[in-house]
């Protein structure tokens, strides 16, 4: 087996002849044999060292031309010519005393390997300073060289790679400076190769070196000033990565000169020009286009132009770069006195209104810029990237820093903890995007190196990705190669990183804190007192209690409130009753506030502080049954959960929690708790649908919310009766059905509405009459007592006065027996209730029998005779008489009052009884939809169907918003106070006084139009 084959083994191609060089022939000869590898120590050290490189070629080949370019410095040194063809070893005193102190010193052979085999341009650099292998030796001390980021002008100088001596006080060459910031940068990067060093620490090196660098330049600058003029007063601002002791292995590094005065100025701007020409020949280019009016802007300006400028004229990204402001270089002080004299500005940059819309715009075309073909090789601008996570922590230092200084740092990581710690970010949610940064930096480092290019991509050729992955530290596993472990890697890191970035950037939450003022959100104790005396709350003290109930303490818990508190005040004070908002937003606190998700939920759930803050502000009757059932407050964070669920899922979801408990009671409170939950669900849809900002992206009409709340119902009648008649057991054979009327039956359904029903039934044929109605009627009652039972879910008034004789009739009867009732004996108002009736639940069959037989009755052929229709007429004017309430004024009765609901249903169901015999399309149990189909078939005006549609539709939304107010039912709105006011806010704001005047005029003309109807 030849050589080469074997030293493939360890990771090499083609390399026997640098290997024998390397080795020596002895060493390759003990190693040639049948054993597993080699036998000779220094030999199988430096092999094993070579294969952990991340390219073991490059690092063999560098080594060769390192040891090469020693042993021929050692030859010039000593005046021989060198022998040998260049690309030769040629062994000698030099070539053995490295070859050896790599085996002597194992500290100093991983850290020169790590450092050839992961950038070729460090290792032309060794090869090219055949000297500065040994700034890499292991210390006497047992210490790795320093790492620490300090300018290394002492090597440079020859006085000593652990600084021994004294150093030369006078201003380094640049040349000079040049060697010491290359010796540094190697050293860094050992230790970061060697996990000798951190992300952070390496970080905070490379921007010491930075810092280190910048304050040498100075000093050659001054040094070159005419020696008449003085020196002045000059700062050297650090911005950006360095400013944030972030600073990568090749980036620029963005500053901002400060003089003190004007009289600086001309010095000043000569110093900070040299001091660029110096950084760029000696290390990496200086950026100053951070400063004000950026490269069109003066290189130096003073201190109060500064000011000025920031006052009048600075830009949200301006103070978005001037968080990571730090002194770097220069009058230090003078840096100091420019950051503290900004600082007030930085912290109040978040209150324009612009603010949080010009971060997201800035990054939204930052990705903009980003070459298509790069995009998803991206790691520092593209979706997912370092900037992801950079302008989310800045944002939400911007915003919550005014008042919180533990955020006012400037680096992303200690910033991000600090957020965390504040709870300002979920911790999982923090440690996510930690881990995320920590990785797309890693790999950032690692492309810079490779060539000591300015990249931020991942390679698109295969070779490139390999080579990455290797310089990551990943491996083969059983399954996967190493490539495939990166790249799985990379895309979870991305994809987590673009989710917060959306999450916490996005967030509705952000937005309204921004909004409020800094001294506002301080929430001490005279600052909220006066804040709710501002804000209208009617017993400011009661309030002050409540909000240091739910901040006082140091707890996590209590942060998270003082940040979510401020903001949700002013939701609650637009509300008419501010104090009845912030008792309710108690109680869910003090009843969810120990649950894990709940506060977390309010700060990360998108709009679900802000839309919680408006329900329990403006509904009674949302509040109650969140207050039974908190964990439905969950609901609030999509606008998919803010939607009807659909009619089968509502049936199978409703029956299987019947289904799951034999208990007939444990069954119909399994069944009640879901109703409850969709009650809660449709009531803060309506609540929301008029909420700006908050309304989900499909709100719901009045229609929407009639059907809804009508499956809803029909679901939980289906249930109930499953349950009953598991606890009433019947003859075999029974069919018993459910028939919905009034607003059930016509899918109409209001908060307040009791389920108007028929209860049918059929006897097994043959078997006795009065077994099957006993059984029937037992069947009913259960049903009845389960939905009206005393619970802490709203019960559901079961109603069946609607059946033949009202209340003196039997509750339940045959289909033969309703039949012979409605031959015999049945009246024009009992075909009039019968137009909405429709099959609900039970025997299918029977509920379709059941409505063949009311056709006949509800629409009767030939329509009606004179004398009904005066009839109908006749019951109308009674019912205006005497169902209306006492007190009650008949303009603003939203159901039985003038041009209200009533009115239109009897002028719509007056049409349905005289001409759905001749056209079948009036034939609707909806009100909207019989007159829509009245209107197309010519039997009532335009412009009367658009305003018995208007009245209606206005009556009916009063009529559930009143309900969702007050928490309790009602028919008549009020001509003023809090009731009429959060029932205008409800229905989309305005003057409540106004809101009136359109109630009653589009009633009246509701009114007009329902008389002509029924004088026709």
């Amino acid at each position: 087996m030849t050589r080469p084959s074997r030293l493939a083994r360890y990771g090499f191609a083609d390399n026997g002849a640098r290997a024998t060089d390397l080795l020596g022939p002895e060493g390759l000869r003990l190693w040639d044999t049948e054993s597993k590898g080699p036998v000779d120590g220094a030999a199988a050290d430096l092999l094993e060292s070579l294969s952990k490189a991340a390219d073991p070629n490059l690092a063999l080949r560098q080594l060769h031309r390192l040891v090469e370019s020693v042993g021929r410095a050692a030859e010039r040194a000593n005046g021989a010519r060198p022998a040998g063809p260049s690309g030769s070893l040629v062994p000698n005193a030099a070539t053995d005393e490295i070859l050896s102190t790599l085996h002597l010193d194992p500290g100093l052979r991983r850290r020169l390997v790590a450092v050839l085999g992961a950038s070729a341009t460090l290792g032309d650099h060794l090869a090219a300073n055949p000297d500065e292998w040994r700034t890499l030796a292991t210390s006497r001390s047992g210490m790795p060289p320093d790492a620490e980021g300090r300018l290394a002008l002492g090597d440079a100088r020859g006085e000593g790679a652990e600084g021994e001596g004294a150093q030369d006080a006078s201003p380094p060459s640049v040349p000079e400076l040049r060697q010491a910031y290359r010796i540094s940068l190697l050293r860094i990067a050992a230790a970061d190769l060697t996990a000798g060093r951190g992300l952070e620490p390496t970080m905070a090196a490379l921007s010491r070196l930075a810092d280190e660098t910048l304050a040498a330049a100075y000093t050659i600058a001054v040094a070159g000033l005419p020696a008449s003029t003085p020196e002045p007063r000059l700062a050297v601002v650090a911005m950006g990565k360095c400013g944030g002791n972030e600073l990568n292995y090749v980036s620029d590094v963005d500053v901002i000169f400060v003089a003190a005065g004007d009289e600086d100025l001309s010095a000043a701007t000569t110093i900070a020009a040299r001091l660029i020409e110096i950084c760029g020949q000696v290390a990496w280019p200086v950026d100053a286009a951070l400063r004000p009016e950026g490269s069109r802007g003066p290189l130096v300006r003073t201190l109060a132009s500064h000011q000025a400028y920031y006052r009048r004229w600075a830009r949200t990204w301006e103070f978005q770069a001037l968080l990571k402001a730090r002194p770097a270089a220069g009058d230090l002080a003078l840096a100091q006195e420019w950051i503290a004299d900004l600082a007030p500005l930085v912290w109040h940059a978040a209150e324009r209104p612009e603010a949080v819309a010009d971060v997201r715009d800035m990054r939204r075309k930052i990705i903009a810029n980003v070459p298509p073909k790069e995009l998803d090789r991206e790691i520092k601008r593209g979706p997912g990237g370092l900037r992801d996570i950079e302008f989310a922590v800045q944002l939400l230092q911007l915003v919550h820093g005014r008042v919180d200084e533990t955020l006012r740092v400037p680096g992303t990581l200690p910033a991000l903890r600090a957020l965390v710690a504040g709870g300002y970010v979920g911790r999982q949610d923090g440690e996510t995007l930690l881990r995320g940064y920590r990785f797309l930096r890693a790999v950032e480092h690692r492309l810079q190196l490779q060539q000591l290019k300015r990249t931020h991509t991942v390679p698109d050729d295969p070779d490139g990705v390999r080579w990455l992955a290797a310089a990551l530290g990943y491996t083969a596993v059983p399954g996967r190669n190493a490539v495939e472990a990166f790249r799985s890697d990379w895309v979870g890191h991305a994809a987590n990183v673009r989710r917060l970035h959306v999450k916490l950037l996005y967030q509705p939450l952000l937005e309204a804190v921004a909004r409020v003022p800094a001294e506002e959100l301080r929430m001490t104790a005279e600052s909220a007192r006066k804040r709710l005396e501002i804000l209208g709350f009617e017993d400011p003290a009661g309030a002050l209690r409540h909000l240091e109930a739910l901040t006082g303490g140091v707890t996590r818990t209590a942060a998270i409130q003082r940040t979510l508190l401020p903001m949700l005040l002013q939701d609650f004070a637009d509300a008419p009753e501010p104090d009845r908002g912030l008792l309710n937003y108690r109680h869910v606190s003090d009843k969810l506030g120990s649950t894990p998700w709940y506060l977390r939920l309010l700060r990360d759930g998108g709009p679900v502080a802000r839309r919680l803050a408006r329900v329990l502000s403006l509904s009674r009757y949302a509040t109650d049954l969140l207050t039974r059932d908190p964990e439905a407050l969950r609901l609030l964070a999509e606008d998919g959960e803010l939607l009807p669920r659909p009619r089968e899922s509502l049936l199978d979801g409703f029956a299987a929690a019947g289904d799951r408990h034999a208990d007939p009671v444990k069954a119909i409170a399994a069944v009640r708790a879901l109703r409850r939950r969709e009650l809660f669900r449709l009531a803060c849809a309506d609540i929301l649908r008029h909420g700006d900002d908050l309304a989900p992206d499909r709100p719901l009409d009045i229609g929407d919310i009639g059907v809804a709340l009508s499956d809803v119902t029909d679901a939980t009648l289906s249930a109930a009766l499953r349950i009953a008649r598991r606890a009433k057991p019947a003859p075999d054979g029974l069919r018993f059905a459910i028939i919905g009327m009034g607003r059930l039956g016509g899918y109409e359904m209001t908060y307040p509405s009791d389920a108007d029903v028929l209860f049918v039934y059929a006897p097994p044929p043959g078997a006795p009459e009065n077994n099957s109605s006993a059984a029937a009627h037992a069947i009913a009652e259960e049903l009845r007592r389960l939905l009206q039972a005393p619970a802490p879910d709203p019960a559901l008034g079961v109603d069946a006065d609607l059946r033949p004789e009202g209340r003196q009739g039997p509750l339940v009867r045959s289909l033969q027996a309703y039949q012979q009732y409605y031959a015999r004996w049945s009246k024009v108002w009992e075909a009039q209730a019968l137009l909405r009736a429709r099959f609900i639940c039970g025997d299918a069959s029977l509920g379709e029998e059941f409505e063949r037989l009311a056709d006949k009755i509800r629409y009767p052929a030939e329509g009606l005779s004179r004398e009904q229709v005066v009839e109908i007429r006749r019951i109308k004017a009674r019912v205006e008489t005497e169902r209306l309430p006492r007190g009650a004024d008949p303009n603003t009765h939203t159901k039985l009052g003038r041009g209200g609901l009533a009115d239109v249903e009897w002028a719509v169901q007056l049409l349905q009884l005289r001409y759905a015999y001749a056209h079948p399309e009036l034939r609707r149990t909806r009100t909207s939809e019989a007159l829509d189909a009245e209107l197309n078939a010519g039997l009532v005006e335009q412009a009367d169907a658009e305003a018995m549609t208007a009245g209606w539709t206005l009556a009916a939304e009063v009529r559930n918003a009143l309900t969702l107010v007050r928490g309790r039912p009602t028919d008549q709105l009020p001509r003023h106070g809090a009731e009429l006011a959060g029932a205008v806010l409800l229905l989309g704001g305005g003057d409540p006084g106004e809101f009136v005047d359109r109630y009653l005029r589009l009633t009246r003309r509701s009114r007009a139009a329902m008389e002509r109807v029924l004088e026709q």
